[in-house]
């Protein structure tokens, strides 16, 4: 534990709570010491702290103790009194400017960082004048008439020896009406211990005078309070004292003299011991005997329980008397003023009991009697000795916090003292490390004050800044306070020593508002010191302010742009903030042996490109010894991995400007900075850079306009771009830098000036690319950290085509494209060209040339078979074309070819394409390039079409087809014009007649229709003995519009058709290989061309929609039919009916199925009715699926595709049963997979009537192959009841 005597706040009251000496002299006196730059009581001063008297001490107790530290205050009796206020103002102001002077050297520095501050020591943190502006704040309040500390003790009168009649002289020194006011008026006690001093220049004379008038006195005043003093004993006046002990009292001496230059060693020695044997023998014991008799009347007096009872008795009833602030009341002789008088001398003599005892009981008299400030300055003292004494930390808090609040009620009278408690409070914190609390009484002693306010404010943000753990915002929080009023008092130094302080907490967080402020302000009052490079340094900071708003970024703008031409100067920023430089969003398109059709190319990634280039470009043999590596020898060794470009082509930068402020911004002269040196100067010495920019930022290097320098940049090409960024507009610039010669170029950053005023350089400090990552240099799209360094080769050739950006294409539309390959340099041929497209399901390569007319090329020959082959799956599935080996480019002829594209889904397709082409000219550097091409298409739905297809019960080769056309545009009208099964194993018919259908022929925006279609598998049917019913249309293609006879139909065999149906199959995954079990439709379709007309149709633009992999198989994988009569005519007169029937059933799957079919008779004749009715099916209506025959008079059967389902039975009219199976009752067989048999049956009727023969029950299960361990998911049994089969028997006639 520190000893509180050591503390600042210890030091600070056994210098300031210390005994006053008065002093009077005469005009000789002071003459004589002036000898010195020196008066009296500034030659006294400083030998009057004693850090050993060693002075035995006697107070209120029997038990003496021994003083070793005491110190003296000497006063001329003019200035015990209290401070003029505007006087001590000014003073204090003096104080403070005085410091902003003595520190402003280190202001043009560069502000400290937080971490170093924090590891200083507090010594080093705090400014030193703290300490003396406190010092000098608590004694403008010295002499105040309710405190006794600074009361007089003693009086020191001195006259010289030459002053005539010395006797007299002593008693006009004394008189009364030269005495400070505070005697007269009462306030203090006129009875002071009086000390005679002679004062003798050794200048003058000997001493013998001197000794006579010493005798002289020693008989009038007594022989132990006289004493003679010999100065100046020096006669040149030259004496220099190595530690002057007056340095540290006053900084100059009078006329130019060393102070002290006429006093010698002995004289000082002398001046030593009268202040010692002043203080030892005089002062001490007088302070003594007072305390001891002013202890003894207080214990007759006020001690005691009785005189306490008497004393509350006397004092009762003022509870209700006006407050007292100043207490005229009390006079020196009061009891009250004895009792503060002895805790007073108590304190100063060291003997803290007795003073807290005194003060306790003061106390409570001052309360009684509303004596405020007296009982606030005795709280006051309470504190101060619990804090020197080393008592309870809590009682003395408590009484600091009393007394200050005490002070703060008395109004504007009380805050001075207010003020002086809480430095005292503090400094009383501050030594117990509660730094905390400490800056919140700082804060609470503001007052008025503005300038004592600023000084309170920062003390109280380095008390944060102390604290554990270190309170960071707050103390830059405080110091931006203190500075904000140091400004308002003109102090303009002090509030940039704050403010830059406070940036060193803000910096690197996210309290934009409060930086922004700081660093403002800060450049603000840099320009009024005419310090405008450091204005501008600090003004950067704020640009980029886009928290602020729109006036306040208007204000940071154009007073930066005030003080820029304040400097006279162009500024050149490095990393400048307006605009923001998006350094990620760097994008670097360059062009080796890859070139680009458009932008949109260039910013696809590289991967993408080189998995689509990997079938076309040369083999890893041949790529070994490629052109790259034919230069290997001619590379510096620096240069190994660096990118390669073409001289004459230009290399693409584009960098995002983007402005953060709402306010527009003025941008020009924006250009890359490059330094291009020639590849053999580079491999020899590295030197000869030659540079656009040759003014380093951070070096400051300059070049003049030479010729030399002109030869350098006409080595290159730059682009420039001026433009204006709007608030909060982000803008894609886009420079080019264009190699003129062979060499190495070097990217080194982007330079752009701001509002034609500060110019803005902004460099790439890229890392070198790892060896690892050595690949990634051939990426078209670079981030800031690769390498941007290239190797300009010799000027080569290149291609071009036609760049669509964006197109809106309607989903599924087959058009022609006409691609235009065009040589950008006319002397060279370029040769062995192949081509790749990333999605050949959208886009396929045609032709060169068409002779007929499109779509003429795609309709259908009648007079020429169909081929049953859709396309060939070698040709359909090569992923690179290979142009014929007679195609090149030679000179300025373009090339011309067909490409055929088709939007197979809606939504955005990217189309990647790459052309590969070689140089005929072998000894050029570069042997073959890639143009690479990407197209963006926004596809919109057409035409929603979906098939349904389920077996016909009545015959098992045809199917019912259901077709579903919706068209989903809101504006477009399109004709269906053919419907196409794709191979010949199937025939179409429309059911119903087209115009039965569709009579408009067009289908209208947002309608839906269906159609309905038998399907019949001609392979099947080719066996049966039923003969094909007559069909309007018989085929594979079905044209389902009739305006026009004579539009032929679409030959879906032809590419591109067949080739998009190939590539359609193979993008869901279908094999190549034919399923019987499915079918594959192609429905074409066009759009009408004129809205105007409605029968009017674009014939040029063709949809195709292809539904591939139809199955045409049930829920069930038998399926099964009875064939027979409808209607029989017998004569039941003679004999009973006997009718023979056949069932055919088919095992669609790849198992062998065993079936077991069994009949059975009915009772009752549940199997006949007179009336037809519509059957229900006993399968619930959910599971329902298929297609039905819908019963009429000649033909009641009704069919589903579901097998099993069946109709209700027809309720019978008699009771006998009508008809019985013959033949065998139950039937097994085995069918192979993907086979079909015919089993007889026979019934024999009895009555003529209509009867259901569908009780007959069918059991199947499938049986796996050797080489089949399960059937999956598939049913593997079942049983079906039999279809409704109606028969008619009617008596013959």
């Amino acid at each position: 534990m520190v000893d509180p005597a050591n503390t600042p706040l210890g030091k600070m009251l056994q210098e300031e709570i210390t005994p006053v000496v008065m002093v009077l002299c005469t005009p000789l006196v002071e003459e004589a010491c002036l000898k010195n730059g020196l008066s009296l009581v500034e030659m006294l001063s400083p030998f009057c702290n004693f850090n050993n008297i060693d002075v035995p001490v006697r107070t209120s107790s029997d038990q003496p103790y021994r003083l070793q530290k005491f110190k003296l205050r000497l006063f001329y009796a003019s200035d015990i009194r209290q401070p003029d206020l505007e006087v001590a103002k000014e003073r204090l102001k003096q104080v403070i400017t005085q410091a902003g002077e003595e520190d402003f050297s280190e202001l043009s520095l560069d502000p400290p960082q937080i971490k170093d501050i924090l590891d200083s020591a507090e010594s080093k943190i705090l400014p030193t004048w703290f300490r003396y502006f406190n010092k000098e704040l608590v004694r403008t309040l010295s002499f105040s008439d309710h405190e006794a500390f600074d009361h007089p003790v003693a009086c020191l009168l001195a006259i010289s020896s030459k002053d005539e009649e010395p006797i007299s002289r002593f008693v006009d020194l004394f008189n009364p009406n030269k005495l400070p006011s505070l005697l007269n008026d009462g306030a203090m006690d006129p009875k002071l211990l009086k000390h005679y001093l002679l004062v003798h220049d050794n200048q003058d004379g000997t001493s013998e005078k001197a000794t006579r008038i010493l005798t002289e006195m020693k008989n009038t005043f007594g022989p132990n309070d006289c004493q003679l003093l010999c100065i100046n004993s020096s006669q040149d006046g030259h004496v220099e004292h190595q530690d002057n002990p007056w340095a540290c009292f006053k900084s100059d001496a009078l006329a130019g003299r060393t102070l002290g230059c006429s006093l010698s060693t002995d004289d000082i020695n002398e001046i030593k011991d009268l202040m010692q044997e002043l203080s030892s023998k005089h002062i001490i014991p007088y302070m003594e005997q007072k305390v001891r008799a002013l202890n003894q009347q207080v214990s007759a007096t006020r001690k005691g329980f009785r005189n306490q009872i008497k004393n509350l008795w006397w004092r009762k009833g003022k509870e209700d008397a006006p407050d007292s602030l100043y207490g005229h009341m009390y006079t020196f002789s009061s009891v009250e003023s004895q009792i503060r008088i002895l805790g007073d001398y108590g304190f100063m003599l060291q003997d803290y009991e007795l003073a807290l005892s005194s003060y306790r009981l003061i106390s409570t008299d001052y309360k009684l009697d509303k004596a405020w400030k007296r009982f606030a300055g005795v709280q006051e003292m309470m504190g101060l000795t619990y804090f020197i004494s080393d008592q309870s930390r809590k009682e003395a808090e408590y009484c600091m916090e009393n007394a200050f609040t005490t002070y703060l009620k008395m109004g504007s009278s009380g805050l001075r003292h207010a003020t002086r408690c809480g430095l005292w409070w503090v400094e009383m914190l501050k030594s117990r490390d509660q730094y905390k609390e400490a800056a919140t009484v700082y804060f609470r002693i503001c007052g008025e004050e503005t300038l004592h306010a600023a000084v309170m404010l920062e003390q109280s943000s380095y008390c944060y800044l102390l604290s554990k753990p270190p309170m960071l915002h707050k103390y830059g929080f405080h110091l931006v306070l203190s500075g904000d009023r140091y400004k308002k008092c003109d102090q303009i130094k002090h509030a940039i020593r704050t403010y830059r302080n406070a940036i060193s907490v803000y910096k690197g967080t996210m309290w934009s508002h409060i930086k922004d402020h700081v660093h403002f302000h800060i450049g603000q009052w840099y320009a009024s010191l005419g310090m405008y490079d450091v204005a501008v340094a600090n003004m950067l900071n704020v640009l980029a302010c886009s928290e602020q708003s729109k006036a306040t970024q208007e204000l940071f703008l154009r007073d930066f742009l005030h003080t820029v031409q304040k400097t006279g100067k162009t500024f050149e920023v490095l990393k400048l903030q307006l605009p923001v430089i998006n350094i990620s969003s760097l994008k670097v398109v360059f062009e080796d042996h890859r070139t680009y059709a458009s932008q949109a190319a260039a910013s696809v990634k590289e991967s993408v490109w080189r998995s689509l280039e990997e079938e076309i470009i040369p083999s890893l043999p041949t790529a070994r010894s490629n052109w790259l590596d034919l230069q290997s020898k001619l590379v510096p060794k620096n240069y190994k991995k660096a990118n390669v470009c073409v001289a004459g082509e230009p290399t693409q930068f584009d960098i995002e400007f983007r402005n953060p402020l709402q306010i527009s911004l003025s941008i020009s002269s924006v250009a890359l900075i490059c330094e291009l040196s020639s590849r053999t100067d580079e491999v020899k010495s590295d030197t000869n850079v030659a540079s656009t920019e040759l003014q380093n930022v951070e070096e400051h290097e300059e070049l003049t306009m030479s010729g030399e320098m002109n030869s350098y940049i006409s080595l290159f090409t730059l682009s420039e771009a001026d433009f204006l960024l709007g608030g909060g507009e982000t803008t894609l610039v886009r420079l080019t830098v264009t190699p003129r010669v062979e060499g190495i170029l070097k990217v080194v950053g982007v330079r752009w000036k701001l509002s034609g005023s500060v110019v803005g350089v902004h460099k790439f400090e890229c890392d070198p690319i790892n060896t690892k990552n050595a690949k990634a240099r051939r990426k078209a799209r670079h981030s800031p950290c690769n390498d941007l360094k290239f190797i300009v080769i010799k000027m080569l050739e290149g291609t071009r085509v036609p760049a669509y950006k964006y197109i809106n294409i309607q989903c599924k539309v087959p058009i022609r494209v006409q691609v235009f390959l065009h040589k950008l340099i006319k002397f060279m041929v370029m040769q062995n060209l192949k081509m790749k497209i990333s999605h050949p399901r959208f886009l396929t390569v045609g032709n060169q040339e068409l002779t007929m007319k499109f779509p003429d090329y795609l309709e259908k020959k009648m007079d020429v078979e169909q081929s049953s082959a859709h396309v060939s799956p070698n040709i359909a599935s090569q992923n690179v074309f290979l142009f014929p080996e007679d195609v090149s480019i030679q000179g300025e002829t373009p090339l011309l070819w067909s490409l055929w594209f088709r939007a197979a889904v809606p939504g955005n397709i990217s189309l990647y394409m790459t052309i590969y082409y070689e140089m005929e000219d072998m000894s050029s550097t570069m042997r073959y390039r890639t143009l690479r091409m990407h197209y963006n298409f926004q596809v919109l739905p057409s035409l929603d079409v979906s098939f349904q297809i389920s077996p016909c019960p009545s015959r098992l080769q045809e199917y019912l087809v259901r077709m579903d056309v919706i068209n989903q545009t809101s504006t477009e009208c399109f004709q269906v014009r053919q419907l196409s099964s794709v191979g010949r194993q199937w025939e179409i018919s429309l059911l119903p007649s087209l115009d039965s259908i569709l009579p408009s022929q067009s289908l209208f925006a947002g309608q839906a229709f269906s159609w309905f279609f038998m399907l019949k598998d001609r392979k099947k049917s080719a066996d049966s003995e039923d003969k094909p019913s007559s069909l309007s249309c018989i085929g594979s293609d079905l044209r389902l519009c009739t305006l026009d006879d004579s539009q032929a139909l679409i030959d879906v065999s032809k590419p591109p058709l067949a080739a998009f149906h190939y590539n359609e199959r193979k993008n869901q995954g279908i094999p190549d290989q034919e399923n019987p079990n499915t079918v594959d439709f192609i429905l074409i379709s066009q759009p009408q061309k004129s809205k105007t007309h409605s029968e009017i149709f674009d014939s040029l633009h063709l949809f195709s929609h292809h539904a591939c992999r139809c199955s045409i198989t049930s829920i069930s994988p038998i399926s099964w039919g009875v064939d027979g009569p409808r209607t029989v005519h017998h004569d039941f007169s003679t004999s009973f009916c006997e009718v023979k029937l056949t069932m055919t059933i088919s095992n669609s799957s790849d198992a062998i199925a065993s079936v077991h079919v069994s009949t059975l008779d009915l009772p009752s004749s549940s199997g006949q009715s007179s009336d037809v009715g519509t059957p229900q099916s006993a399968v619930p209506s959910g599971n329902q699926a298929g297609w039905h025959d819908i019963p009429v008079v000649s033909d009641t059967k009704v069919t589903s595709a579901v097998p099993g389902t069946h109709v209700g039975k027809l309720q019978p009219v008699e009771s006998a049963s009508p008809f019985i199976w013959c033949g065998s009752s139950s039937t097994k067989a085995q069918l192979q997979p993907f086979s079909t048999i015919r089993i007889p049956l026979q019934i024999s009727v009895f009555f003529p009537g209509i009867y259901d023969l569908s009780n007959y029950v069918l059991n199947w299960n499938l049986i796996p192959n050797s080489d089949q361990e399960d059937l999956g998911q598939r049913q593997s049994s079942g049983t079906c009841q039999g279809y409704p089969y109606l028969l008619t028997v009617l008596q013959s006639t």
